[in-house]
């Protein structure tokens, strides 16, 4: 699949998705286009969009996604907080139709010991 990285992922996260395609905006030339504008020049290559942009939901009309987009919803944007997030995005890659969007995320922290990772689905 091929996977476009927003600036707001680390970079080094493509090393964790060997399987897929993977490019950053910057490496696109794209850095600092707006989501809207960025959605729909992705569109042209990319399969999906992985952010870490919790507010795109609320920014973006979901219903009309020019491409496929993730969220990856963990307490920092860090590799290493999103690192355990990676067999779940696996998992979400496979499922997700093109204009959908995923929120991959972690449930609440209780005790001190982490749960399985979530996911949530909102489609076209």
């Amino acid at each position: 699949m091929r996977l476009l990285l927003d600036e707001s992922v680390p970079a080094r996260l493509r090393r964790s998705l060997p399987s897929h395609e993977v490019k950053t905006v910057v490496q696109m030339g794209w850095g600092g286009v707006k989501n809207g504008e960025l959605l729909a020049i992705a569109a042209d290559t990319f399969d999906a969009f992985i952010t870490v942009d919790k507010n795109l939901p609320y920014q973006q009309n979901l219903s009309a996604l020019p491409v496929a987009v993730v969220v990856l919803d963990a307490l920092s944007n860090e590799l290493s907080f999103l690192l355990p997030l990676i067999p779940a995005l696996e998992t979400a890659l496979l499922n997700l139709l093109p204009g959908t969007y995923m929120r991959v995320s972690f449930e609440s922290l209780s005790r001190g010991t982490r749960r399985n990772p979530e996911m949530t689905e909102r489609g076209t």
